[in-house]
């Protein structure tokens, strides 16, 4: 099994690990509700941005059904968002709100140039890493706004927050 079969198997298990450690049993539609949506825009944004040669997944799952990275775009961002939401500092000041956003995509964005100069799971044709930064911080507000918008609608009528 080569490095990078080992890393996926790495992420999988981690993230799984991650959930199920980390998403309180009265949080888990709440993590639901962000991992499917964000799963929904990363797996649009990932297939787009293999399409359009601006990436290289030259290790990846499932080779012969999608060119983009089904761990990381199918499960990893996904959950690591579930995680994002379900923790999000609701009552702080928009200073700390902007600095978690900009804690997990810079984390993320560090791990993946990491993976990217160090293994084949990732190779940049026509991108950098801050495209990496602003597209993560992107669909981490998308789902953060969808997630808002769909609790809005449950926790109206009781007053409850998120």
């Amino acid at each position: 099994m080569s490095i990078e079969h080992v890393i996926l198997l790495t992420v999988w298990i981690v993230a799984f690990s991650a959930l199920l450690i980390l998403i309180p049993k009265d949080k888990i539609l709440h993590a639901l509700v962000a991992f499917h949506i964000k799963q929904c825009i990363t797996w649009l944004f990932g297939i787009i941005v293999v399409e359009m040669r601006l990436i290289k997944y030259p290790v990846r799952l499932f080779d012969y059904a999608t060119k983009a990275s089904f761990t990381f775009e199918f499960f990893a961002y996904p959950a690591i968002c579930a995680i994002f939401n379900v923790y999000y500092p609701e009552g702080k000041n928009k200073i700390a709100k902007f600095g978690y956003y900009a804690l997990y995509t810079s984390v993320i964005t560090v791990i993946e140039v990491i993976l990217e100069i160090n293994t084949n799971l990732i190779e940049y044709i026509h991108w950098s890493w801050y495209w990496t930064w602003i597209t993560l911080f992107v669909t981490f507000f998308l789902a953060r706004s969808y997630y808002k918008w769909f609790f809005k609608r449950i926790y109206s009528n009781t007053g409850d927050a998120e």
